[in-house]
């Protein structure tokens, strides 16, 4: 995001840290319950029945998916510690794992699945402590195009649910789609209000109504069901063998999990972008968090021995839909699912809405969900090299999702992996992001103390810099002042505290495009991000000092962009610097 990205989204009623009526958050988690309920319990359905297992054991890992989900998404949006985005993220069983944990269940058992979804929640957790590290590989590109790609590898199976019904009734379901699809839109385009907020409970209850009327809605499911129940029996336990079996397939666990953790980021980064009125950097000390609650979601469910889970993008788009980005509602929707794993009548009456009520309602919200992995990509800049990065990458998503690529060499390829077009397109995205990096242009790096005393060493490296690359005194000044400016905000929280422990600097540079790019990587000491303070300069601020206000002005008048990666213990400022023209 440049500088000068302070655009407002007026569509946003309520931010992360607001509280709407009790009333609406309980409405708006109780949407998003009913629209993410039928694929947490779908999914491990699916793939037990698909290897061959037990009712038992189909009962309890239903059960217990439910209410991790319920725990993880909880846990999301409260943030304990370095635990949760502080976002509306809902948790749910991941469809990215049906290949492989079908593989595991029919050649090890549920004991082996455990074993390998505990084993694999520790690759999470390692990526969220350390996701600096890879902040040149998982890029707002490769995180945009795994999210445009959702829709892709979703909507095939969604679009089978239009004709979702019992016996001849294709007329009653393009009736009931029709009619949701027509209330979620109109109100969403022309209500105003608080009207709007209900927009989509509004299309699934006009929908199923319309349903009920053509005799498509199924009430014995309803009736058949419990009011309160528990499994008794089911838990699989772990298989502590470690045999070949376990070493075959944690790789492909392994890799699953890292394609999981990018769709995470992916839906950590859009929903700061829905969730705030005004344009904000991303925080990823936030995104850090998200990766964390999604780790420990699959530690539980490997304990609880059923699917691994991770954030649903659904959440997203339901708050770009809505403009309600408060966190109480993913409290809300947590609780609901805790509820409802020990409430079988209430799951029952959300599992018989009608199919195609349900596609309808999806299909507006992945339409919103391609919208917004579109603008993580434009938001974050796109050269040529990053549109052919996207673009390739996208479409090799959709070749491989729908079999038209060379299906005979890669369709069984490390179980049918590559046939998930998330999948293919993210592991694209990656190999052709780590290509463009180490191919690139060679960088130059220094380490110093994070002092001003080391200043003179700085500008020994940058005119050194400068001179390698043919620039005069012009482009040496322009350095010097982004470099100096830049540690003069970073440490003014330092001023006053002759205890506190001098950090240390990495200073990296290289050239790109005819611009000077500098990367300074820091010990995480600040609390509000350096490019949001330098955007809001245009406006009204409570600025503590006119010498502070100075340094960030002097910083926007020589740099050309400006983007602040704040992680925990760890803060990465680059700055691109455009060179002056030759006569200069």
């Amino acid at each position: 995001m440049d500088v000068q990205d302070t655009d407002r989204n007026a569509g946003v009623r309520y931010e992360p840290d607001e509280k709407p009526p009790t009333l609406l958050s309980l409405g708006l988690g109780a949407q998003l319950a009913v629209l993410c309920i039928a694929g947490i319990v779908l999914t491990p359905a699916i793939v037990i029945r698909a290897a061959g297992g037990s009712e038992s054991y189909l009962s309890w890992a239903v059960f217990a998916a439910v209410a991790i989900s319920g725990v993880s998404t909880l846990t999301q949006a409260a943030r304990f510690g370095r635990v949760g985005a502080g976002y509306v993220l809902l948790m749910g069983t991941s469809g990215a794992f049906i290949a492989v944990c079908i593989t595991a269940i029919a050649e090890g058992g549920p004991a082996m699945l455990a074993t390998l979804v505990v084993i694999s929640s520790f690759f999470q957790f390692s990526l969220a402590s350390r996701l600096s590290l890879f902040r040149r590989i998982l890029t707002p590109g490769v995180a945009g195009t795994v999210i445009m790609l959702i829709p892709v590898t979703v909507m095939p199976l969604i679009f089978d649910m239009l004709t979702d019904v019992p016996g001849e009734s294709l007329s009653a379901a393009a009736f009931a789609a029709l009619a949701t699809v027509l209330v979620i839109a109109g109100l969403a385009l022309k209500a105003r209000g608080t009207l709007r907020l209900w927009a989509p409970v509004a299309g699934v209850a006009a929908g199923s109504v319309v349903a009920g009327l053509f005799g498509i809605y199924d009430t014995n499911l309803i009736a058949e069901a419990s009011w309160l129940g528990v499994p008794s029996g089911g838990w699989p336990g772990l298989d502590l063998s470690f045999g070949p079996t376990f070493w075959a397939l944690l790789p492909a666990f392994a890799f699953v999990t890292l394609v999981g953790a990018i769709e995470t980021i992916g839906d950590a980064v859009a929903i700061q972008r829905v969730s705030y009125r005004r344009a904000q950097a991303v925080d990823f000390r936030a995104v850090q968090g998200a990766l964390a609650a999604d780790g420990m979601g699959n530690l539980l469910s490997g304990l609880a021995g059923t699917m691994p889970n991770t954030t649903y993008s659904t959440s997203v788009s339901v708050t770009e839909l809505t403009g309600v980005g408060a966190r109480t509602v993913g409290m809300a929707v947590g609780a609901v699912f805790v509820g409802m794993a020990f409430l079988p009548k209430a799951l029952a009456v959300l599992l018989a809405i009608p199919g195609p009520v349900a596609a309808a309602y999806i299909t507006v919200l992945m339409a919103m969900l391609f919208v917004i992995g579109m603008k993580i990509v434009v938001q974050d800049g796109v050269d040529y090299r990053k549109g052919l990065v996207v673009g390739v990458s996208f479409w090799i998503g959709v070749g491989f999702q729908n079999g038209v690529i060379f299906p005979e060499y890669f369709g069984g390829f490390v179980g049918g992996l590559l046939q998930n077009g998330m999948t293919a397109g993210g592991l694209a995205a990656i190999v052709m992001t780590m290509f463009v990096e180490l191919t690139g242009p060679q960088r130059r790096q220094m380490e110093t103390q994070c002092h001003l005393s080391a200043l003179p060493e700085i500008q020994t490296f940058l005119s050194d810099f400068a001179s390698r690359h043919g620039w005069g005194r012009i482009m040496r000044n322009r350095l010097d002042t982004a470099v100096e400016e830049t540690l003069v905000t970073l440490l003014q929280r330092d001023e006053g505290d002759e205890t506190r422990e001098a950090r240390r600097l990495q200073l990296v540079a290289h050239r790109e495009n005819g611009s000077a790019v500098l990367e300074l990587i820091a010990s995480s000491d600040v609390e509000q991000n350096l490019q949001d303070r330098v955007a809001l300069l245009s406006e009204d601020m409570d600025t503590p000092s006119v010498e502070r206000e100075v340094s960030l002005r002097l910083l926007r008048h020589v740099a050309s962009s400006i983007r602040h990666q704040q992680y925990h213990d760890t803060d990465v400022i680059t700055i691109r610097v455009k060179a002056p023209a030759p006569d200069a």
